[in-house]
Parts: C-alpha cells; sequence; structure tokens
C-alpha cells in the first residue's frame, strides 16, 4: 500500500518497528489543511500531526508515549505541552531514523520475513528537553536533526487530560494568540452582583486579522493557567456521577439514578448490609464555575453574582480556525457588600483579602477582646500602592502610602478600637491581604519582617556566573526561600510590576527557579543580616532574584525583587 504524501501512517509503521522502504515525505499544506479537518485520522493513535494541536488523556502512573517526524536535518522545531487539570511530567527525546527509512521505495508491501528482518531496536535515545508542573512549556530549537521525536508524558497525581502542538515551521504557523505589552486584566467596575472586567486585544486579531474571540473563566476557587484546565474542571463538575471504586457495592440510590428502582428485598438488604456502600456525592451547582465566550469584545460585565463573595475572572484568546488558546494574566475581586455593611471587621490573626476598586475606599475595624500593649498591622499590596490611615478611638496613629508589604507596631490602650482606612490607587483597582493581630510574633501567621525589605546586591562580588546578594532578618527564626529567573536585558520596574502579584507565593513558582531555602535569624538586631552567592548564572545575563520569608503557619512575604547582571567578560 503505496500512503502517498499523508506521511502520519509511516511514521506510525516506525513506531511498531517495522520500516517501510519509502521517502519520508515532506508536509503538503493544502493536503495537511484536509487531513487536520478529519479527525478521525488522528483519534487515539500515537503519532502528533505536524500543525496541529491534539488532545490526550493520562491515567495516573501509566506513561504514555507520542511520535513526532523530522525528515531533514536543520528543521526547526517547537513542541508546546499543555497540562489540564493535573501537573505532568514529561520529557522530548530524538532517535535517529535508520538509514533504510530514507531510500527511495517502490510501495509494494514487503513480506513479513523482510519486515521482521528490518525492525528497529528502540534504544533510550538523546534527552533533549524535560519537565514537570502545570505550566504550559515548550521546547523550541531553530535547527533540529532528522529522526524521529519521542513525547514522554505521565501524570502522577489522577487521571488527566492535556494538549499537544508541535510544528516544523513555527514562524510562519503562531497557533497561540499572542498577548498584548500589557497582559493584565483590569477590573473597571464594581458592585454587589456585577464585575466589569476590561482587558487589551490581542495583536493577532488586530494586526494579523486572524479569527479570534475571548472567552470568560469565572469561578470562586483559582485563576487557570490553560482554557483546557478550565474546560476540565467545568466536565468534572457535570459528571454525572464517579466510577464506584472495585469491590464496592452501589448503594440503592445509585440505582435509582440510573433509572432502576430496587426491589423491597434488595432495598432492606442493602440498608442492612455490614459491607460498606459507595457514598454518593452530589453534583456541583452549575453556577460555581463558568465559562462565557464574547466574541472579540475586550469589555465584559459579569452578572448574577453574590454579594460579598470573592470571584477569580480569567480571559482566554481563542484562534476560532484552530481552537487554540492563550490566558492573559487573571485576576480575582469580591463583590461588595449590602449597603448596610460598610465597614470589614479585622479577627485578631486572621488574614483579610481586600479588594479596592480604582479610587475607591474600605474601612475595616478591628476591636481586640482583651487587654493589650500592641497591635501588630500587616498591610501586603499585592498589585498597585494603596494609602493606610490607621486611626485608635478618633485619633490618628498613621497615615502612609503602602508599596509591597510593610509591618506597623501600634501601641495598645485597654478597650481602644482601631478604624483602618484604605485607599486605593488611581492606576488601577487594588488588591491587599490585611492582617491584625495582638498575639506574639510566634504565633501570627505572617513571619515577622524587618523594617526594610529590600536586596543588597554586592557589585564587587559580581562574577561571570554568580552574584552575592544580602538581606536582613528578625529575632525570629524564620525560613527564607531564594528563586533566580533569567529575564531580557530591557526588563525593568515597571514591566515586573505589571507581571507580577506581589501575593502569589513560593508554590506559583517552576522548580527550576529555586535556588535554597534555609532557616535564619539572631539575636542581635543589628547583626541580623545573611548574605547568600547565587551561582550556576550565565555571562553577561540579567537574572530576577526574589527572597521569601516563609510563616510558620504557610503564609509567605516576598521581599522587593532585585535585578542583577553577571559580568561579560571575566
Amino acid at each position: 500500500m503505496d500512503f502517498g504524501p499523508q506521511g502520519w501512517p509511516l511514521a506510525l509503521a516506525l513506531l511498531l518497528g517495522v520500516v517501510v522502504g519509502q521517502k519520508l515525505p515532506t508536509r503538503d499544506e493544502g493536503l495537511f489543511q484536509m487531513q487536520i479537518r478529519d479527525k478521525t485520522l488522528f483519534h487515539d493513535s500515537s503519532v502528533i500531526p505536524d500543525g496541529a494541536e491534539i488532545s490526550g488523556y493520562l491515567f495516573r502512573d501509566t506513561p504514555k508515549r507520542y511520535y513526532f517526524v523530522v525528515e531533514e536535518d536543520n528543521t526547526p522545531l517547537s513542541v508546546t505541552v499543555t497540562p489540564c487539570d493535573a501537573p505532568l511530567e514529561w520529557k522530548l527525546t530524538l532517535q535517529e531514523l535508520p538509514e533504510e527509512a530514507s531510500g527511495e521505495g517502490s510501495g509494494e508491501p514487503e513480506p513479513l520475513d523482510q519486515q521482521k528482518q528490518q525492525q528497529v531496536t528502540v534504544d533510550e535515545g538523546t534527552e533533549l528537553f524535560s519537565y514537570k508542573g502545570n505550566d504550559v512549556e515548550s521546547y523550541v530549537a531553530t535547527s533540529s536533526p532528522s529522526g524521529l521525536y519521542q513525547l514522554e508524558m505521565l501524570s502522577t497525581e489522577k487521571d488527566s487530560n492535556f494538549k499537544v502542538y508541535a510544528t516544523t515551521t513555527p514562524a510562519s504557523d503562531q497557533p497561540y494568540p499572542e498577548l498584548p505589552y500589557d497582559p493584565r486584566v483590569d477590573v473597571t467596575a464594581l458592585g454587589r452582583t456585577t464585575v466589569t472586567l476590561a482587558w487589551k486585544p490581542t495583536p493577532t486579531g488586530v494586526l494579523m486579522g486572524q479569527p479570534v474571540q475571548y472567552c470568560v473563566v469565572i469561578n470562586k476557587e483559582h485563576n487557570f493557567k490553560s482554557l483546557c484546565a478550565a474546560e476540565a474542571k467545568i466536565s468534572a463538575d457535570d459528571a454525572f456521577m464517579a466510577a464506584p471504586k472495585p469491590g464496592r457495592d452501589f448503594s440503592p440510590f445509585d440505582f435509582a439514578h440510573f433509572g432502576f428502582v430496587p426491589s423491597d428485598n434488595n432495598l432492606n438488604r442493602g440498608l442492612t448490609s455490614n459491607k460498606i456502600s459507595r457514598s454518593y456525592t452530589a453534583k456541583p451547582k452549575a453556577s460555581d464555575i463558568q465559562k462565557v465566550c464574547i466574541g472579540n469584545k475586550n469589555i465584559f460585565t459579569v452578572s448574577d453574582l453574590k454579594p460579598d463573595t470573592q470571584y477569580y475572572f480569567d480571559v482566554f484568546a481563542v484562534n476560532s480556525a484552530t481552537n487554540t488558546s492563550t490566558a492573559y494574566v487573571g485576576t480575582f475581586a469580591r463583590t461588595k457588600a449590602e449597603a448596610r455593611q460598610k465597614t470589614v471587621e479585622l479577627k485578631d490573626g486572621k488574614v483579610s483579602d481586600v479588594f479596592i476598586k480604582r479610587k475607591g475606599s474600605k474601612f475595616l475595624r478591628f476591636a481586640p477582646v482583651s487587654s493589650h500593649q500592641r497591635v501588630t498591622l500587616f498591610v501586603h499590596a499585592c498589585l498597585d500602592s494603596v494609602q493606610v490611615q490607621v486611626r485608635r478611638d478618633g485619633k490618628l496613629l498613621l497615615s502612609q502610602n503602602v508599596e509591597g508589604v510593610r509591618q506597623f507596631q501600634l501601641r495598645g490602650k485597654p478597650k481602644a478600637k482601631y478604624l483602618i482606612r484604605l485607599r486605593g490607587s488611581r492606576k488601577g483597582a487594588s488588591t491587599l491581604k490585611v492582617l491584625a493581630t495582638t498575639k506574639p510574633s510566634s504565633k501570627q501567621p505572617f513571619p515577622s519582617l524587618p523594617e526594610d525589605t529590600r536586596i543588597k546586591a554586592f557589585d564587587k562580588l559580581r562574577t561571570c556566573s554568580s552574584a552575592t546578594v544580602a538581606w536582613l532578618g528578625t529575632q525570629d527564626r524564620n525560613k527564607f526561600c531564594v528563586y533566580k529567573k533569567e529575564v531580557s536585558e530591557s526588563y525593568g520596574e515597571e514591566q515586573r510590576r505589571r507581571e507580577q502579584n506581589q501575593c502569589a507565593g513560593p508554590e506559583t513558582r517552576r522548580k527550576s527557579e529555586k535556588v535554597l531555602c534555609k532557616y535564619f535569624h539572631s539575636p542581635n538586631l543589628q547583626k541580623a543580616v545573611t548574605t547568600e552567592t547565587i551561582t550556576g548564572l550565565e555571562p553577561g545575563k540579567t537574572y530576577l532574584l526574589d527572597v521569601y520569608v516563609v510563616g510558620h503557619s504557610g503564609h509567605s512575604v516576598k521581599y522587593q525583587s532585585k535585578l542583577v547582571k553577571t559580568r561579560k567578560y571575566c
């Protein structure tokens, strides 16, 4: 059988260990467009088509392999993996194609004995890239050798969906919509039951003329890193019921849901049996997570929300022709409380999430139930700076602008009540974490902080492969974790502010960015300073360094980020 220019069956034959005497085809664009419209060609196949995104499913702890053929040397290659509902482990390896595979063939099938003699012995191959996590991650090479590329994937947490895209023409394909210069989703209006969102349009639709629509996802739990992760959650919520565990009986309630009415005998036996029946979990309400696609509009008002409830909002740019998507930087907001709830009560030692609209204000009230000598107030501004005013029984104690994280020590007074006013920025909406407590620092959810949370870099100690930094600690023993990230030379403070939520902890960082974690404290505050030399850097590169201090209950605070550049010549 002659496969002609279609190509993918030949690759599949190679995977089965049979080398067909036929020249590997190049990609025919017209035929390729016809093929990707026929979904049956790639359904349940181990072959990744060139230039089309495929979807797959992994069973927990069961690896799965996909293959991709590159015919000619010096070919560009891009492979993108999108985890949907669980972190994945995946690696890409290269295996050279045998000499017989590149020869001219007659197109006639060979005898079985000859095919067996030409079976390929598969070895481990050369590992090109590996990753573990739930981020959308890509392997990109401008020049790749010819051969058989194997993508091996594993999910260790649970059964999971995923998407894979591979192409040998990444410069012209541009499968995923491009994000604008400012990729944030802004909250422009906030009500008791409505939230208005706005974002900058993708250049893919505006400049390149490709068909792009926007989809908005709303839920109460967390932001999503990809559209397929949100869709996997929606599918899980819509599932009728989970499969029973092996060895467990269905309860009569389960049979009723399947449309069978159990007999009285079966019902009584089920109720009196000592064997534990599988419990039925009620289906979540449809309103717990919503996906709305709104065309090419970049302003959207979400309605029918609950008052005084925190929601998470994500926007995805979707290429309507290919169904591929890119995630904007999501946001979260708490809807306004009922009109009578004008002041938020703070509980001693409990962290509260606060949302303030642009130029808006929020009042917080703290009334300790016991006598106290001092009050510790933590204010953590996640995005833009906010103005903080604190009054004790009407007397003004402080008025300051806060950017990042600040800790204030207020002198206490018996039966005193504290009124905290937070005023938002003129630039945009603000989100904060606020904690007020009379408890000693050892029992606080937030770690203790020095007054100065900057990271100091020693210019004279810079080398081509290392940078030495220092930061202040406190008298309390805290855990400090250091992270590094390579950035472009043009990366500046304004770009850092746009892209990073200062309240995000180290759990949001990639494992490859982690440098170390260590514990540190000093009884003498004058000596509470620690240094660290970060090695393994590349010459002439710019790095963004972050230090997180982690509290006893897991709450973390990030010091002010520091940009360092290694020496180019040593």
